[in-house]
């Protein structure tokens, strides 16, 4: 029988035991991120404010998507990547492909419906060049956080716990960002809030590959 090597034994051992709570704590991490998060949300409302008709507007399935599917990334990858501060800790990310899938419906049943005339506005609008870079500049502090705290810990999937931790900001971010923007077309907020997360989620596997080895 082949018998477990010591990093293996090491990894079972520390798995078996709570992480101490002076090195990580998952309430921590997540009042952390959270308190970083809304005050990221309070600058943003205080540069922009919210959009003037946001209650009239939400009233709109389509535009209540905009804030929800970027939620619902947060609320599923934020739990994961806690989950992985404790060594050999394993989780499934399929549940990531439901906002996801939504996301991809949504954004093909208005390339669908749009008229063709009106394609290139409504992917772009009019503030495509200053999406992106406000989202990611709204994640930048959770992100930080989060990958601070978890350094606490003892991840063995650093990559993917950064990743998580920057999908989860550059969630964060967008879902506050939409309560100002006025752009209400699926084909401008799948594709820039998605590229904004996405990004933010390189950034973190990127700072998870550099900051969460051990």
């Amino acid at each position: 029988m082949t018998q477990p090597s010591s990093t293996e034994a090491l990894i079972a051992r520390l798995a078996a035991e709570p992480l101490p709570s002076t090195r990580f704590s998952p309430a921590r991490m997540i009042a952390t991120m959270a308190g970083t998060a809304l005050l990221g949300l309070a600058l943003q409302m205080a540069l922009s404010g919210p959009r003037p008709d946001l209650a009239a507007s939400l009233a709109a399935p389509v535009t209540l998507a905009k804030p929800l599917l970027p939620l619902m990334v947060l609320m599923l990858a934020w739990p994961m990547a806690v989950r992985l501060a404790r060594p050999g800790a394993r989780i499934g990310l399929w549940p990531l492909a439901v906002p996801a899938a939504l996301a991809l419906a949504l954004a093909i049943w208005a390339l669908v419906a749009t008229p063709v005339d009106r394609l290139a506005h409504d992917w772009l609008g009019h503030s495509a060049d200053t999406c992106v870079p406000a989202v990611l500049a709204l994640s930048a502090a959770p992100l930080f956080a989060g990958v601070r705290l978890m350094r606490r810990g003892a991840s063995t999937h650093p990559v993917l716990a950064g990743a998580l931790i920057g999908l989860a900001a550059g969630a964060g971010a967008a879902t506050g960002y939409a309560l100002s923007c006025t752009e209400d077309s699926p084909l401008f907020y799948v594709f820039w809030y998605g590229a904004a997360i996405v990004l933010a989620s390189v950034a973190g596997a990127v700072a998870g590959h550099k900051l969460l080895r051990w």
